[in-house]
């Protein structure tokens, strides 16, 4: 599921790609790089400072926890003055230009954590604007501008659209909207893999199920963000019905999905030449498309598995694991204060700059909290709120995902 290319390029798929390989983490900066303040994760963020930051606040957001203002002030200097982000800048006094490597995926996971954090209305309109300037004539994007579409990188440009208050169907380009590309991946209802979709199709124009773009595009097509929502289990079925619509399609890809998890309750990736393994990253994937599509039952039992799991692989591979393990356990039903013994907020707070404050209650939302602050009698405004910022929903950033895969 995962590109195998260099070391550099491992890199990329253990923290970008979802941290999908869990035998191996993000390399260490050379002794002479030196980290960004602000910045979290102490692996090279080349291929995924952006990413890895913004789930980071995703995840402490959707926990009450008020993030770093140098944080948040790190992933906001990222941005090109186009509205685009790259996956990593080393320089942002640097301007962008031609040689600077734009990415939808950091763009949308960016606007999506932006949102959530509140106060960066006008950076994350920029943004947006940008990934309307990069659709494809299909309704979808790809990983990079002109790209060819794929339903990872569709779905995590979705998600970044509800949380900055647009409607995926209204955004088209050549008639056709998100939805109509992520419909174009999804499999017929035949086969093993029924219900499915695929990342892209392959050279020959058929398609072949991939579990991590299948999660992907439940979200997408259910119109959600990273952090998704338990739907309960009112909507589950676990037949497949003919996609005439975004949401069937959604519910065929969950269908398949429990289906795949159904006997070890976790999803398998694969390396050239070793055994087949855990995919953590993937199965946090899924856990919250599953929830979003009303799998409840399903969703809790792998995440269950997780709680058992994947806290070594977490450790190894630093925080946008950390954020994907919070999502999925949220979504499954799990306190994520109390994951296999383990506080797995404190533990992903603990990968860099601490936050700046947990929310006044459980009920009180990161926004509303800041808003308070705002309004004390001091007169210093701390936080710049302008509205409270919706939440993305996977990736499983999604978690979901942001994260680009070969064919099979």
């Amino acid at each position: 599921m995962i590109v195998r290319r260099s070391t550099a390029a491992l890199a990329a798929a253990v923290a970008v790609l979802g941290a999908a390989v869990p035998a191996a983490a993000a390399p260490s900066p050379s002794p002479s790089a030196q980290l960004p303040d602000g910045l979290y994760g102490t692996g090279d963020p080349t291929y995924d400072g952006v990413w890895r930051q913004s789930l980071t606040l995703l995840a402490q957001t959707e926990q009450n926890v008020v993030p770093a203002d140098k944080a948040v002030d790190w992933l906001t200097g990222q941005q090109c003055a186009n509205g685009a982000f790259a996956s990593y800048r080393p320089d942002p006094a640097k301007a962008c230009d031609a040689k600077t490597v734009l990415d939808t995926n950091a763009t949308a996971v960016a606007v999506q954590a932006l949102g959530a954090t509140g106060g960066h209305e006008e950076a994350a309109g920029k943004a947006v604007t940008w990934l309307k300037s990069v659709q494809n004539k299909d309704g979808g994007w790809g990983y990079n501008p002109g790209g060819a579409s794929d339903a990872n990188s569709t779905s995590v440009v979705v998600g970044a659209l509800v949380a900055a208050g647009e409607q995926p169907d209204k955004v088209v380009k050549g008639g056709k909207s998100p939805y109509d590309a992520l419909l174009t991946l999804a499999l017929p209802c035949a086969g093993k893999d029924a219900g499915a979709f695929a990342y892209q199709p392959d050279k020959s124009g058929k398609l072949f199920a991939n579990a991590d773009a299948t999660a992907a595009a439940v979200m997408g097509s259910l119109g959600e963000a990273l952090a998704g929502t338990n739907a309960g289990d009112d909507k589950a079925s676990p037949s497949c019905a003919k996609p005439g619509d975004r949401e069937q399609a959604a519910r065929n890809g969950a269908s398949y999905l429990a289906g795949a998890l159904a006997k070890d309750k976790h999803l398998m990736s694969s390396m050239p030449g070793a055994e087949d393994q855990p995919d953590f990253g993937n199965t946090a994937d899924a856990v919250v498309a599953l929830a979003a599509a009303g799998f409840g039952e399903q969703a809790a039992a792998s995440a269950h598995w997780l709680e058992s799991n994947a806290l070594p692989w977490a450790e190894q591979s630093g925080p946008a694991a950390y954020a994907q393990l919070v999502l999925a356990a949220q979504a499954g039903g799990i306190d994520p204060r109390a994951f296999g013994g383990k506080d797995l907020v404190s533990l992903l707070n603990a990968t860099g700059p601490a936050p700046a404050e947990a929310a006044e209650s459980p009920s009180a939302t990161p926004s509303e909290t800041r808003k308070d602050k705002d309004d004390t009698d001091d007169g210093v405004s701390v936080w710049w709120i302008v509205g409270v910022g919706l939440v993305g929903g996977i990736g499983i950033g999604f978690l979901i995902s942001a994260r680009r895969k070969p064919q099979p």
